[in-house]
Formats: C-alpha cells, sequence, structure tokens
C-alpha cells in the first residue's frame, strides 16, 4: 500500500480465522524508520507503557517494525492513533506519555480534526518551551480567539483559558497587530474596603492581579516587563479602572469574569475601541460575589448568545492540563454537588408532603 506519509508507506494486515468468527484476531504491521519509533516509544519506554494501559490491542515492537493484534476495532484504534503519534513525529513535536493519552482521546470521541494537528499549533516560543493547546477544545478557543472581536471562555480551574488567552495577547503584540495589552480582574474578595489595607495602592491590589503577573512572566523576557508597563504597553490593573475609557488597538482580557456583576461586564464590553479585542475567561461554578448577587459572565451567556462576533467557548474537566488528578477531582467534585442539589430536592420535597399531611383543615 502507498501512502503519502512515512506510517503508511508499508503497512500489511493479515486476518487470523479462529473456530468461531466472534473471536477472530486482526494483525496489523507498520513499518517505520528506527528513529521515528524510537521518538514515538520514547527514550525508556514511557510512551509504550502509556499506549499499553490505554489501548485494548497488544503491541509488539522490533527495530522499526509494531506489530499490533487484537480485534478489528482494537486493531483500527491503535493504527490511527501509531499514525497521529508519527504525524508529531515527522513534525519534529516532542511526545509525552500525557499527548499519548489525549491523542487516544481525541480519537475515541471522533471529532473530525486531526489530533497530530492539534498539538503541534504552536502560540509562542520563549528559551526552548513553547505554548499551544492541548485539546480539541483549547485549539478551538484559541482560533476562536483569531476568528471573533470578542470570546468568552469559560470552563473549570487548569483548562488553560487564561494562560492561552495571554499567549494570544503577546502573539499579538509581537506581530504589532495590537498596540498594547490590557489585563484586569475584579477585586471581589477586596470589596470596598481596598481603603482600609495597608501599603500603597499597587500593594493592595496585587495580590488579586498576581496570577495574570505570572503567567506574563512565563511568556515574556523578565527585563522587558517593567520597561513595557512603564511605557503603557502593558497595563495590568483592576477592573474598576476600566470605567470611563474607551480601548483602541489593545488586547484586552478579563480574568476571573465570573466575579462581576451583570453591571460591571457591560461596563466593561462597552470599553472596546476600534482595533480591539477582548477575551473574558472565568468559571461559572466559583462565583465569589457577596449577598447573592448574580455573575456578570452568566448573564452575558444567556444575553449575548447568538450576536455576530462574539463567541462563548466552553471547557471542561477533560480539558484540564494540569496534574492528570486535577481533572479526576473537578469531576468528583461535579458529581458530589450534582448528588448534593437531588438530595436537597427530595428533601425540600419530602418536608412539603409532610406539612401538607399534617396542616390542619378549614
Amino acid at each position: 500500500m502507498s501512502e503519502h506519509s512515512e506510517f503508511g508507506r508499508n503497512r500489511a494486515t493479515t486476518i487470523t480465522e479462529r473456530a468461531l468468527p466472534a473471536e477472530r484476531t486482526v494483525r496489523s504491521s507498520i513499518d517505520l524508520a528506527p528513529e521515528t519509533v524510537r521518538q514515538i516509544l520514547g527514550s525508556t519506554d514511557e510512551n509504550l507503557t502509556a499506549l499499553e494501559h490505554v489501548l485494548e490491542a497488544d503491541i509488539h515492537v522490533r527495530g522499526g517494525m509494531i506489530t499490533l493484534s487484537g480485534t478489528p476495532a482494537d486493531v483500527a484504534l491503535a493504527e490511527r492513533v501509531f499514525g497521529e503519534l508519527a504525524s508529531l513525529a515527522g513534525r519534529g513535536q516532542p511526545i509525552a506519555p500525557d499527548a499519548v493519552r489525549r491523542i487516544v482521546g481525541m480519537l475515541t470521541h471522533p471529532v473530525g480534526e486531526s489530533p497530530a494537528e492539534v498539538l503541534s499549533l504552536d502560540i509562542l516560543s520563549r528559551r526552548g518551551k513553547v505554548i499551544r493547546p492541548k485539546t480539541l477544545n483549547q485549539k478551538r478557543y484559541v482560533d476562536a480567539i483569531d476568528e471573533n472581536t470578542i470570546v468568552f471562555g469559560i470552563g473549570p480551574a487548569g483548562t488553560g483559558k487564561t494562560y492561552l488567552a495571554m499567549a494570544k495577547a503577546v502573539q499579538a503584540l509581537q506581530a504589532k497587530q495590537v498596540s498594547r495589552i490590557i489585563l484586569t480582574r475584579p477585586a471581589v474578595e477586596a470589596g470596598e474596603r481596598l481603603g482600609f489595607l495597608p501599603g500603597t495602592l499597587h500593594e493592595k491590589i496585587d495580590p488579586y492581579l498576581r496570577p495574570l503577573h505570572d503567567a506574563l512572566h512565563d511568556m515574556m523576557d523578565l527585563e522587558a516587563i517593567p520597561k513595557l508597563m512603564a511605557a503603557g504597553v502593558i497595563e495590568v490593573a483592576p477592573l474598576a479602572y476600566m470605567r470611563g475609557r474607551t480601548l483602541n488597538d489593545a488586547f484586552i482580557i478579563l480574568d476571573e469574569a465570573q466575579n462581576t456583576t451583570a453591571e460591571q461586564m457591560k461596563m466593561f464590553l462597552t470599553r472596546l475601541g476600534f482595533g480591539s479585542k477582548i477575551v473574558v475567561t472565568g468559571d461559572v461554578t466559583q462565583v465569589d460575589l457577596p449577598g447573592g448577587a448574580r455573575s456578570g459572565l452568566r448573564a452575558a451567556a444567556e444575553i449575548l448568545t447568538g450576536i455576530e462576533d462574539i463567541h462563548f467557548a466552553k471547557l471542561d474537566s477533560s480539558d484540564v492540563v494540569r496534574h492528570r488528578l486535577v481533572g479526576d477531582i473537578v469531576d468528583a467534585y461535579e458529581r458530589h454537588e450534582s448528588d448534593h442539589d437531588r438530595e436537597a430536592t427530595f428533601s425540600n420535597r419530602a418536608q412539603r408532603r409532610a406539612a401538607h399531611v399534617h396542616s390542619p383543615r378549614r
């Protein structure tokens, strides 16, 4: 069989029939360059270990020959996984066990896009560290930022919604698509008590803006950041500082947007000026507003959905790019909260029924 990729160049598949058709197995041989196989499997076979955990097909490697055996469906999935891994290797992309798991996840739930393309979209590169999306939803989020003026990135902690937005902002600045970056957050925990906190105004608000500073330091030279901030090219400020301004030719990021009120969100979005782009990020399950105030992020999702050039990107636990356990923790809490809500609903119904039974008739 002849294909364009090295992966498909010398692949032969044979079917071994057993006594019962249901027990038949498929064997597939994939011939790759030995150096490509070494890159796919990892220097200490750590990727091979990950493959053996997530694939049902048996894997046997000898030199540049990879042999897969198992049911037709299992072998077909394994072939596609090795095809994507070979494509990544051919693009010079590093391959780690996390990439192996993500490729299998994307192929197990077909999405119409090549996992290798998702995992090789470079946004920024600094000192050998490359920032790129690691999941399909993250790639769609990044693509949406390119294609729309206002993008909302909504999802739990660790899904990369703020980090990727920051990377796109720095990329836009470096490409001279904008002349400045504006990063903002609501300082909800301080409420109206900033004046009573010790220190200068900068020292009072710094704890609320520190995560934005940290992300910025990952993406730019440390010595350049103070100069750019002094020149007004990069501005990191609390949300209240946006009032009354029109922000032209800027890449503007509002982080922790679930902690804005509906009025604050409207105020912020109407700061948009010519040549600017806005990315709003937040987690609607982590609202810290006092007094049960309604989140401006929730309100925006209801009011603005369907407006052209405004996009809502949804990320979930499968997009968590922190330690593997973070995704499991997010799922566990969501299940617990769902169970708790159901129990509360049943309890309230039981109380109402009991009150109705024991209430005196008139």
